[in-house]
């Protein structure tokens, strides 16, 4: 899958994993739980990456997730998951003093919820570590040091120079340092190293069957001694009844001898270094560390040295400190106290801390993310960890471009949602900073539609963030693509009604950003119009959020008056319009607020004598010398017809307060103060406009120019104060109008006579 699949499987099992967050068992579950089933989309994933020779840096990254999942589900069920109490050790021993070691060390594990841990920890190492290597087979033991040999045997003790005269295993470490066979010691290297390899990989017996296919079965039962004397048939461990029937037994009933010898071979400097090496694994001890830490090689390796240590000395301690058992026990019982286990807890975990920093030969460092998140979930400092990251994210210490960023955004904002699924409470303010960052990526990747699902684990946050991501599409998405954003919000738990106000806030307050605030001159309204900037569109198409739902109209009523300001405000009436055949009827039918809804109503009766204006104006170029009888009387009658309306509607706009009374009164808000700008930019202008469409009508309709003349009264009147809407010196002046009142008195004369007032008293005809 690619990586845009990869966000939405992940999507897919979030999706699954909210559907059952109610049910704990099933989000656990070690096979179809949360963590299992974001392990598997990192293997499918890896495989893909794989089969396309994709960079190894990327594939690796991969790796480290599935394997930090793996550890989640190793971990938490644990510590989410209340188990029915179980004798303890020393219990056991006084119900059954024959009570196996095996038995005992279970009930050790079980008493102490961090040593419990920390075994699944080293069984989880030991899962995520590589193959071991294995040497190829062998037609017999030694073969070629048992020629020279039974050659020396033969030849009556003439031995090669350096070589054993003996074949027992400890022959290499007497004869003063005679070696082996150049083959044979060779291969006794690669076997030793493979063993290894099956003992860090917890494959003991796959350790023992190379032991008896190398012919070195002495080497099998000295790994088999690593494990714990059992017999299920004189126990009284719980749950075991099933097995009371089974005589065997098994394990080491020496064991603790056993590891006294290992480690004692560990430290013989006489030992090759893989033969140290391979008895330093069997049996962990501090006295031994050193060997184990030379041949670490990744930072997985140092960890399972570490855990494995304290596992192997804690185990040995509590069993030693249980008395005079019948096994291995001797001595008086020592009962550890509460103080002793908190020390050693603590110890555990400065032991473990050391790891945060370890220099590596191979692999990732001790500071990659995923390291540093591992060791923070086995140290349960998942707090500190969310907190690290998201401050990484807010210092920008990441680069956004690369592979890495993207999974590790991924993989923390998953990890954030899981735990919150099983109650484990998170920052929140990590949780938001992580959970944006995803988002962004989301964003980035074209994945539109998976945010508002994961905006919605926002919680108080995610109306706002949801809000944010519908601003970022800005003009890239169609309406039919915001009305889908929109309703996945819903689907999501988000108040898509909020979430749209939100987001038409947003928008038009991005949009005034980047807009020039409507003052200074006022603008000219007989220039041509200029097409919309961007950021002009991205105003006018705010108002989509909010006409989706009639629940929203309040909101949208109320937003419609603010751009409409503005566009009127800068002289932008064709992006006005615009906005109208946006708008839904209903908006029309809104009476509450009052001021609100008045406001919006003038908005509409101006527009509509902008059209009529703008009809009268085409109709007039329609006219054209040698039209028809019949034509033309059918266009004096729709030329006649839109006069009239213009004249109607004008006058009766001028004789109301429209928008706003009293212009000279410029104190006020910012909104009174706009809307008088709006009514010194437009009353002259369709006053003016108004007059010269009678004025020149006269031709056709000679009682127009009465009627232009008589506007003079309406404008002159003290109850309209109209000529206050002309004071301003960037806009229309009122001498200008005075001007045009001259001329069609001038026009008056045009068919004989001298009186000027001809018109008005009914002369011009």
């Amino acid at each position: 899958m690619s990586e845009r699949e990869l966000f939405v499987a992940s999507a897919d099992v979030l999706s699954l994993g909210q559907a059952m967050k109610d049910d704990l068992s099933a989000l656990l579950d070690p096979e179809h739980g949360f963590a299992p089933r974001m392990r598997r989309l990192c293997r499918d994933q890896i495989q893909e990456l794989e089969d396309q020779n994709a960079p190894a840096e990327d594939i690796e990254i991969l790796h480290l997730e599935e394997n930090t999942w793996s550890l989640l589900q190793a971990i938490l069920p644990a510590r989410k998951t209340e188990l029915p109490p179980t004798p303890s050790a020393r219990e056991l021993l006084a119900t059954n003093p024959y009570t196996p070691p095996s038995t005992l060390a279970q009930a050790v594990m079980n008493s102490s919820p961090l040593l419990q841990e920390l075994v699944v920890v080293r069984e989880w190492l030991q899962d995520t570590a590589p193959s071991p290597p294995h040497p190829e087979a062998t037609t017999g033991y030694w073969k070629f040091t048992k020629h020279n040999v039974l050659q020396g045997m033969r030849s009556g003790n003439s031995y090669r120079d350096g070589l054993v005269k003996e074949l027992d295993p400890d022959a290499p470490n007497r004869d003063g340092g005679r070696a082996l066979a150049s083959d044979d010691a060779s291969y006794e290297k690669s076997l030793l190293q493979a063993l290894y390899g099956c003992v860090r990989a917890g494959r003991l017996e796959e350790a023992v069957e190379l032991c008896r296919r190398a012919h070195q079965p002495w080497r099998a039962s000295s790994i088999l001694g690593s494990r714990l004397f059992r017999w299920p048939a004189i126990s009284t461990e719980p749950g075991e009844d099933d097995a009371m029937d089974d005589e065997s037994w098994s394990g080491n009933r020496n064991r603790k001898l056993w590891k006294k010898t290992c480690v004692h071979a560990a430290l013989n400097n006489t030992l090759s270094d893989q033969e140290r090496l391979l008895y330093a694994a069997l049996a962990p001890s501090p006295l031994a560390a050193t060997i184990l830490k030379s041949a670490c090689r990744t930072w997985e390796d140092h960890l399972w040295v570490q855990v494995s240590i304290i596992c192997e000395e804690k185990e040995s301690l509590e069993l030693g400190r249980m008395g005079a058992g019948f096994w291995e026990g001797e001595g008086e019982p020592v009962t550890t106290s509460e103080q002793e286990q908190e020390e050693w807890e603590n110890e555990v975990f400065e032991s473990l801390s050391t790891l945060k920093d370890v220099a590596v030969v191979e692999g990732p460092s001790a500071e990659h993310a995923f390291h540093h998140s591992q060791l923070h979930i086995i140290l349960n400092r998942t707090d500190s960890l969310l907190n690290g990251f998201a401050g990484g994210l807010s210092d920008e210490q990441f680069n956004k471009d690369t592979f890495e960023y993207s999974q590790l955004c991924r993989f923390f904002a998953h990890f954030c949602l899981f735990l919150q699924m099983i109650d484990i409470p998170t920052p929140p303010l990590a949780t938001q900073v992580i959970l944006e960052a995803y988002l962004q990526v989301l964003a980035d990747a074209e994945q539109r539609q998976l945010i508002a699902m994961y905006a919605g684990a926002l919680g108080d946050n995610a109306i706002e963030r949801y809000a944010a991501f519908l601003v970022s599409l800005q003009l890239s998405a169609d309406i039919s693509e915001r009305r889908l954003a929109l309703t996945q919000a819903n689907e999501h738990g988000l108040d898509m009604h909020r979430v749209a106000i939100v987001a038409a806030e947003r928008t038009i307050g991005t949009a005034f950003e980047h807009l020039p605030e409507p003052k200074g001159p006022l603008p000219s309204i007989i220039a041509l119009p200029q097409p919309l900037g961007e950021a002009e569109s991205f105003l006018l198409r705010s108002i989509e959020w909010t006409t989706f739902s009639e629940e929203t109209y309040q909101t949208a009523l109320e937003q419609t008056n603010v751009i409409l300001r503005y566009f009127l405000g800068v002289g932008r009436v064709q992006a006005a319009l615009s906005l109208l055949d946006k708008l839904p009827a209903g908006l029309a039918n809104i009476s509450e607020p009052e001021e609100r809804a008045t406001e919006y109503l003038h908005y509409r009766q101006f527009f509509v004598i902008w059209e009529t204006l703008e009809r009268v104006v085409e109709q007039h170029g329609q006219h054209v010398p040698g039209m028809g009888k019949d034509e033309k009387t059918q266009w004096l009658g729709q030329y006649r017809t839109s006069i009239d309306q213009a004249f109607e509607q004008v006058t009766k706009l001028l004789t109301t307060e429209w928008l706003v009374s009293d212009v000279e009164q410029m104190a006020g808000d910012r909104r009174r103060r706009d809307l008088i700008r709006i009514r010194q930019i437009f009353i002259p202008e369709i006053i003016i406009r108004l007059h010269f469409t009678l004025v020149n009508s006269r031709q056709w309709i000679p009682e127009n120019l009465k009627r232009a003349l008589e506007l003079v009264n309406i404008i002159a009147d003290s109850r309209y104060k109209l000529y206050e809407d002309f004071v301003n010196a960037d806009g229309r002046r009122l001498g200008e109008y005075l001007g045009a009142v001259r001329e069609a008195f001038v026009a008056g004369l045009e068919k004989g006579g001298s009186d000027p007032f001809r018109p008005i008293t009914g002369g011009y005809q």
